[in-house]
C-alpha cells in the first residue's frame, strides 16, 4: 500500500473487496460513515447477507481523484430540521394512525423534533434525566449501526423500535423512529400493545412516511419559504 491524496493508503490489488473499517481508514472518516455513504450510493459497495463490501478498484478509485468524502454536516441537520418542520403535521397524523411514537433525529441520533404522540409511559417519565440519557444514546447507537434493514428492535430500555431515512435528494439527512411498541404487549408499563399484523403494517408505511417529509422538504414551496427568510 501507498500514500493517498487523503492521506490514508491505497489498497494494494491482490484483494477484490474490502470491510467498512478498511474503507474508513483509507478515507480517513468513521465507521458509520462508510455505511451511510454505500446507502445513499456514495461509494460502490454490494451486500453480503448483512454485511457491506467495497470494491478495491472503486476505492483506489476514489482515493487518486483526491474528492473530499461528504460526512454528515451542519448543513445536513439543518435539511433534517426544516424537513421535520415541514411534515410536523404529517408525522403527528402518520404516528396517531400507526398507533405508535415517533421522533426524528439527524444523521448522528440527535433529535430535531420532541417526542410525537408519546405513550403514557413515555409522558409521565419523559422529564427523567436517565430516560432521555438512555434514549439519546440508543438513537447515537441506531446512527452508528451498519444495518440498513427496516426491522424491530429491542431497545436498553425493553421496548421495540424501528428506523427509517430521510433523504433530501440523494442526501442521507436524518432518521424517522418509532417506538414506545411493548415487545410482549404484558409489559406492566402503559406501552404501545400491536398485533402482528399492526406491526407489519407499521414497517411497511415507515418508509413511507419517510419518502413523504423527503417530497415536502423538496416541494418548491419550500425553497421559495427558503429564499424568503434570506
Amino acid at each position: 500500500m501507498h500514500r493517498s491524496r487523503h492521506g490514508g493508503q491505497h489498497p494494494g490489488p491482490a484483494r477484490e473487496f474490502l470491510r467498512a473499517d478498511e474503507v474508513g481508514q483509507l478515507l480517513e472518516v468513521d465507521r458509520s460513515t462508510v455505511y451511510r455513504m454505500a446507502e445513499r450510493g456514495g461509494l460502490a459497495a454490494v451486500k453480503v447477507g448483512r454485511q457491506w463490501r467495497f470494491p478495491t478498484h472503486a476505492i483506489e478509485r476514489l482515493l487518486r481523484s483526491g474528492e473530499c468524502v461528504a460526512t454528515s454536516t451542519r448543513a445536513d441537520r439543518e435539511r433534517m430540521v426544516r424537513a421535520a418542520g415541514a411534515s410536523r403535521a404529517l408525522i403527528e397524523l402518520s404516528a396517531e394512525l400507526l398507533g405508535v411514537m415517533m421522533i426524528a433525529t439527524d444523521m448522528d441520533g440527535r433529535p430535531v423534533t420532541e417526542l410525537i404522540n408519546p405513550s403514557p409511559w413515555f409522558a409521565e417519565h419523559a422529564e427523567d434525566p436517565d430516560l432521555v440519557t438512555s434514549c439519546l444514546g440508543y438513537w447515537k447507537q441506531l446512527a452508528d449501526d451498519p444495518d440498513f434493514d427496516l426491522r424491530f428492535h429491542l431497545s436498553p430500555l425493553n421496548v421495540e423500535c424501528a428506523r427509517t431515512f430521510v433523504r433530501v435528494g440523494p442526501q442521507l439527512v436524518g432518521m424517522l423512529f418509532v417506538g414506545g411498541i411493548d415487545p410482549t404487549n404484558q409489559d406492566d408499563r402503559s406501552l404501545y400493545r400491536l398485533s402482528a399484523d399492526d406491526r407489519r403494517r407499521v414497517l411497511k408505511q415507515l418508509p413511507a412516511v419517510a419518502a413523504a417529509i423527503s417530497r415536502l422538504a423538496t416541494h418548491p414551496s419550500m425553497s421559495a419559504t427558503r429564499e424568503e427568510t434570506r
